[in-house]
């Protein structure tokens, strides 16, 4: 009896000290997709390598076993699994196969992360309902909040990753919409003030030359919602007055012809929405369709299927556990096919629009994401918060943290 005892003890012992990694799967069995990002940017930030698994069971990661890192899965209740080495040779070598459209990714090191957003300077319920700042929080990942001020302080180099909250590049305050306060509007020309510009509209200008240096000088830079087309529109109009009254005097009649859609980052040929005096629209860089912001429909977006050996950005940026995404909304909906420039990569779209875009400047790369929150629901006549301990498992939020994760990546240029 004793001996058979041993025995059992003998192989579970042998069978422990085999368990050499941990695997995250990120597939429907995992119970934390989101939770699971966060893990992964912390072991990052301790100089703990991971290996992102493209399209292995929804984009994986694979990490060598540590009894603290079992810990902090349970901890956060992440699904995972504890595989011997050979198991873990036997995933690498499935996944090396050409004929397989699988890779692997070594990620090396956490990108330092801001978030550019008013409530730096005026904190406001609607602007606290941005997607980014609220899986940041939940999938805890630390971030610096940073608004006009020190971007025009040169303190963009500071970080690797930079996330344009749901701005108002053009400087009319987000239109008629209203989501900007007396106190944000009063704080923003207080900046404008001090840094000698003599309205809103031109200080945004400034800022959004800075963030455009910063990309091309080898920075990320996520943008959603309004703040991804009223970044192009303020470049495109770099010298012409397009806002109306709200700065004191009226725009230029012959604004949009003199645009100059070279400047932008992704988008071309749109037409500004000059006497909108009642919409909150921008311009028809926004496909609305007709919908409502808070409509309840059950309308998709498609993830496109990239070749995870040779398109490794597109691949890593769309790692997900669904291909098929609930559209949302926003006041930047989405984003009108037509005005998308040809050297643009689509990586999910609709039948109507495209929502998800990337591309190059420079040494830096972007990625442009219509709507304002990919779980977003309204409460009574105003926005609520989304709570994701309610959608741990949001396709719309993975592609959020898909881009968080980029940098940590060695770029490898796309063959196709």
């Amino acid at each position: 009896m004793v001996k058979k005892l041993l025995s059992i003890l003998l192989v579970f012992l042998s069978s422990f000290c085999l368990a050499n990694s941990i695997l995250i799967p990120m597939d429907q069995s995992q119970t934390n997709h989101l939770k699971a990002y966060g893990l992964a940017y912390t072991l990052l930030k301790d100089e703990v390598d991971v290996e992102w698994l493209l399209n292995y069971r929804g984009g994986s990661f694979m990490i060598r076993y540590t009894k603290a890192i079992e810990s902090e899965c349970k901890l956060r209740a992440i699904s995972f699994e504890i595989i011997s080495d050979a198991s873990s040779q036997l995933i690498v070598t499935k996944i090396a196969d050409p004929d397989v459209n699988m890779e692997v990714i070594k990620l090396h090191t956490a990108a330092k992360i801001a978030v550019y957003s008013p409530v730096k300077i005026s904190p406001s319920e609607f602007e606290n309902t941005d997607a980014v700042l609220l899986v940041l929080k939940y999938a805890e990942i630390p971030f610096e909040i940073i608004y006009d001020e020190e971007i025009l302080k040169g303190d963009l180099p500071k970080y690797d990753w930079v996330h344009l909250h749901h701005e108002d590049f053009t400087g009319q305050f987000g239109r008629n919409l209203r989501r900007m306060s007396e106190n944000d509007v009063k704080a923003q020309e207080a900046i404008a003030s001090r840094y000698g510009y003599g309205k809103v509209s031109l200080m945004k200008l400034a800022v959004a030359k800075a963030i455009k240096e910063f990309c091309a000088g080898g920075g990320f830079l996520f943008a959603m919602c309004s703040g991804a087309e009223t970044f192009d529109i303020a470049l495109s109009a770099e010298g012409i007055d397009i806002v109306d009254e709200i700065d004191g005097d009226g725009y230029d009649p012959n604004a949009q012809s003199k645009l100059d859609f070279s400047k932008t980052f992704a988008f071309q040929n749109f037409k500004l929405h000059l006497d909108d005096d009642q919409g909150s629209s921008f311009s028809d860089i926004n496909a609305t369709g007709g919908r409502s912001w808070y409509s309840d429909n059950e309308d998709y977006f498609s993830l496109f299927d990239f070749s995870a050996k040779w398109d490794i950005i597109p691949s890593m940026l769309t790692q997900n556990h669904e291909h098929l995404i609930r559209e949302f909304f926003g006041q930047t909906n989405a984003f009108t096919k037509n005005t998308v420039k040809p050297n643009v990569l689509v990586m999910g779209t609709s039948s109507t629009s495209d929502r998800y875009i990337y591309g190059e400047l420079g040494r830096g790369q972007w990625t442009f994401y219509g709507g304002h929150d990919p779980e977003g629901r309204r409460g009574g006549n105003r926005r609520m918060a989304t709570d994701l301990h309610l959608y741990p498992n949001s396709p719309g939020y993975r592609l959020i943290l898909n881009n968080v994760l980029f940098p940590s990546a060695k770029k490898k240029k796309r063959k196709t």
